[in-house]
């Protein structure tokens, strides 16, 4: 528990810093930097929300204090808004994985559009706000529709295939292999397995000394601004 508050308060130190109280030797060229004792990952999980692993996956993550990103579907965030209402109270960041999942990579931009605006409708009036960051299926966009999406969009640098193997002791394996400050992990919260493999995971880099904080965070944590219609793979800028 102390762990955990000590990765709150660092958190809460370095973003104060971030939005305007930098001293001096802490920026190059107006950029702000992380101190090198200090690692930061962002956790993120596509394809939910689904009831029975979500939730449990919730749970974990409030009780070992760490913060996620939930890429959601729009048609499993339709069928469960109430989970889609929790990710949200509970600090984590909610972003738009396309109403069903469909492959944006050789779409039409007509398709782009629809998929993409059906998501951020609902989310828009399940959570208010609005510019929620986009997750295109499997990674990929037709190139040149870049400038249809409003909002930045976050790839990953870390794949440990969760939904291929379906085991908790080689998903942890994998991306315990390929972590380093600063990545972005890819998982997808439905999956039992994979609710298992992100907590052992939370437990093993919290006692190294890592903090778990959302994409967004990651990013103006690193001095980066984000662009709309570019693509981040890692927390120190687009790909």
């Amino acid at each position: 528990m102390r762990k955990q508050w000590i990765c709150f308060w660092l958190c809460v130190g370095l973003l104060s810093l971030l939005v305007g109280k930098m001293p001096a030797d802490r920026a190059v060229d107006g950029t702000a930097q992380i101190p090198a004792e200090t690692h930061y990952v962002a956790l993120t999980f596509d394809d939910g929300p689904r009831q029975g692993t979500t939730d449990r996956l919730l749970d974990g993550l409030k009780e070992r204090g760490a913060s996620a990103t939930f890429f959601l579907v729009g048609e499993q965030a339709e069928r469960y808004p109430e989970l889609v209402k929790r990710i949200q109270a509970e600090g984590h960041q909610v972003g738009n994985h396309t109403w069903s999942h469909v492959r944006l990579e050789g779409a039409s931009a007509a398709v782009i559009q629809e998929e993409v605006g059906k998501n951020d409708e609902l989310l828009e009036t399940l959570l208010g706000g609005s510019g929620y960051w986009l997750r295109p299926p499997y990674g990929l966009i037709t190139p040149g529709t870049e400038t249809l999406i409003q909002v930045p969009m976050v790839k990953w640098s870390v794949d440990p295939r969760d939904w291929e193997s379906k085991n908790t002791e080689k998903v942890v394996r994998a991306i315990l292999k390929d972590v380093k400050p600063n990545s972005i992990i890819l998982l997808h919260d439905i999956y039992g397995t994979s609710v298992d493999a992100a907590l052992k995971v939370v437990d093993t880099l919290e006692a190294q000394g890592y903090c778990f904080v959302t994409v967004e965070e990651l990013l103006r944590l690193n001095g980066v601004t984000p662009e709309a219609g570019k693509l981040y793979r890692t927390g120190t800028g687009p790909t």
